[in-house]
């Protein structure tokens, strides 16, 4: 199954990613396709820029040249939600996603396409 992987991420120390990276292995272990957003935050903007600041997405949008206080959101939604309406068949739910307001976002998309919503 092709599973967009969804949590919570802004306010959290290395933007959760360790989490996210352990449920994407273990999914994968069970021989789904995982969409891990962490992993595509860390291939378009440098690992490095991403865990250095701690869980701060305004830090992050002025060290990669964002002007407007949106632009980093905005690029990364845009990609994700893309996939998720091309690609997915499940979004998979970490612990924490009902207080993110992007992963919200993204079963309420999810729901509304009609894919299988998972809990982890």
């Amino acid at each position: 199954m092709r599973i967009y992987l969804a949590g919570p991420m802004r306010g959290i120390k290395d933007f959760n990613f360790p989490a996210f990276h352990a449920a994407a292995k273990h999914l994968r272990t069970d021989g789904h396709v995982v969409f891990n957003p962490a992993e595509r935050d860390e291939k378009e903007f440098g690992a490095e820029v991403l865990r250095t600041a701690e869980g701060s997405e305004a830090e992050v949008a002025l060290k990669l040249g964002f002007t407007d206080k949106l632009g980093l959101a905005r690029a990364c939604f845009l990609a994700d939600t893309m996939w998720i309406c091309l690609h997915a068949e499940a979004i998979a739910l970490m612990p924490g996603w009902a207080g993110s307001r992007g992963a919200r976002a993204e079963r309420a998309l999810g729901e509304a396409i009609g894919l299988e919503i998972i809990e982890l």
